[in-house]
């Protein structure tokens, strides 16, 4: 996660570098050939000028990028198409004559005068290069910035959308499975039971079926949802299933509250837990053991393997659905290993902090 954290963050940034390396050696050898007619030139006097046009022209991209971003999501985001288009012209014109007047002028000052006090800086070339320093901010802003800007935009609604969908159809496969006439059917008998023997325990019991009700149609519209909120829908299905099977399924959760605020996506530790249940058989000399616990900043769940006598045929739709989100937030594979005794599942949890702070 921190390596592709560190890799979203920094790549943008690496890559400006490269392109005013580039585009400085470029247009300032252009000019020499222009002036010179030749480019075989280079001394120290055209490094200390290549070094200042190139921090120049980085900082150009770095405010362009800033002025992007104040226009695409803030508050300035709001103002009218054509005035907005104005305002940004005017915003990038005199951020480049600022940094025109600090990065050339200023430093020309500094050091040219103090080695040749004959040395005079015409104001001619003044206003030349405020003119060009603003019209290639202009041209790098709307024909650069600007454009990946929105295609930024465009491929983060388009990641939107599809993790929306991936989360609509976890949901609707965890309703498929719970709703289904086994599962409504297993679970009411177990309630009319419960209400002759113990009333308490089957309004304890109906407080839990409607708590993953809840929690399953609440998480249907978010993306990644915390550790303990999770956790919250997996006891109240533990409870129902505990109920039901008695000593035939046995659980141990063992999650430190230090990485309860970490997240993941919503409803896939109870989809884990529902598909152990659903493909193992269990009996109280074999009971079915779920651990749940937390291991190298991953949540785990891990169940002994004794698959059903009445094999029950798996799509791996869960387990599919549950990596596909992940893919959206981080590199780090689900991961799935099964032994001759044992299936475990690894979720990795994410910190939202960070995975916001690499998009912002």
């Amino acid at each position: 996660m921190k390596t592709r954290i560190m890799r979203v963050k920094y790549k943008p940034f690496l890559k400006q570098v490269a392109i005013a390396a580039l585009t400085t050696v470029l247009l300032y050898y252009a000019l020499v050939f222009v002036h010179q007619g030749t480019v075989w030139l280079f001394n120290t006097g055209i490094l200390v000028e290549l070094a200042v046009a190139f921090f120049f022209l980085l900082a150009i991209f770095i405010a362009n990028r800033f002025i992007s971003k104040t226009f695409s999501t803030g508050p300035f985001s709001r103002i009218s198409g054509g005035w907005k288009a104005v305002l940004e012209g005017i915003t990038v014109v005199a951020s480049s004559v600022t940094l025109c007047f600090l990065l050339y002028y200023v430093p020309y000052r500094l050091i040219y005068y103090a080695a040749d006090t004959e040395v005079n800086l015409l104001p001619e070339r003044v206003r030349l290069a405020y003119v060009i320093s603003s019209v290639a901010a202009l041209f790098f802003y709307y024909f650069v910035e600007r454009e990946r800007n929105v295609k930024e935009l465009q491929q983060e609604h388009l990641r939107a959308e599809q993790l929306q969908k991936e989360n609509f159809r976890a949901q609707l496969e965890a309703l498929k499975n719970q709703v289904n006439p086994h599962f409504l059917f297993n679970s009411l008998n177990v309630l009319n039971s419960l209400i002759h023997i113990d009333q308490d325990k089957a309004a304890t019991f109906l407080n839990q079926l409607s708590e993953v009700y809840r929690g399953l149609l609440d998480s249907g519209d978010k993306q990644l949802v915390p550790l303990e909120k999770e956790l919250e829908l997996a006891n109240a299905y533990i409870y129902l299933m505990q109920t039901r099977f008695g000593g035939n399924v046995q659980f141990r959760v063992d999650v430190p509250a230090t990485y309860l605020h970490l997240q993941l996506p919503p409803t896939s530790l109870q989809m884990l837990l529902e598909n152990a249940v659903k493909h193992n058989g269990s009996t109280l000399n074999k009971p079915l053991h779920i651990y749940i616990y937390v291991k190298d900043d991953k949540l785990v769940v891990e169940n002994n393997l004794q698959p059903r006598l009445d094999e029950v045929t798996s799509t791996k739709v869960g387990l599919q659905n549950i990596s596909s989100r992940y893919k959206y937030f981080t590199d780090q594979e689900v991961e799935v290993t099964k032994t001759e005794g044992s299936f475990t599942v690894a979720l990795p949890l994410l910190d939202v902090a960070n995975y916001e702070s690499s998009y912002s």
